[in-house]
């Protein structure tokens, strides 16, 4: 399966980049998606399908997810949604 990414979406490969960074940033969307390593800054075009085999997280998505779990810690329902 194909990933649904996002701009600026921070993403975690399987191999590290020469660098010793695992991070990416999704900086284009396309065809090819383009990545700039958050250690060095290199960039790089990936196709879709290539980067489906090397990626191992998407680092946004499960921080939104921690954001939501610890806001709605120790609330009732009706507290988060008033």
């Amino acid at each position: 399966m194909l990933p649904d990414l996002q701009l600026n979406d921070h993403l975690r490969l399987r191999k590290p980049h020469p660098c010793g960074s695992y991070e990416w940033t999704v900086v284009r969307l396309g065809a090819d998606i383009g990545l700039e390593c958050r250690g060095c800054a290199h960039r790089v075009l990936l196709t879709r399908r290539e980067l489906a085999k090397r990626m191992k997280a998407n680092l946004t998505k499960h921080e939104e997810r921690e954001q939501e779990q610890s806001s709605t810690d120790g609330r009732s329902y009706r507290e988060n949604h008033s």
